[in-house]
């Protein structure tokens, strides 16, 4: 199955969703490469940033779970390198 790597850019200006953005993220969790959280308290914000390994569906899925929670803000940035189940990468 071909994969991409895309970043998903989340803002959180209603924190009263966060545990299900976190839920919705440990249900993806086999595709996350990593994540970064970063309060912006001056802005009473937070910004997250989550790397992802996966199909494009799976991609879409989660990014647009995210973006329907009230007060959440998501958009997604993609790699144009694919790869393969077989380790196969192209540009």
């Amino acid at each position: 199955m071909e994969t991409r790597i895309a970043l998903i850019g989340i803002i959180v200006e209603n924190t009263d969703n966060t545990m299900e953005l976190n839920q919705i993220l440990h249900e993806y969790g086999q595709y996350i490469i990593g994540r970064m959280g970063i309060p912006y308290r001056e802005k009473k914000v937070n910004v997250i940033s989550v790397a992802i390994d996966a199909p494009q569906d799976i991609i879409n899925a989660l990014s647009g779970k995210i973006g329907r929670l009230k007060g959440i803000t998501a958009k997604t940035v993609y790699s144009n390198i694919t790869s393969t189940g077989n380790g196969v990468i192209t540009p």
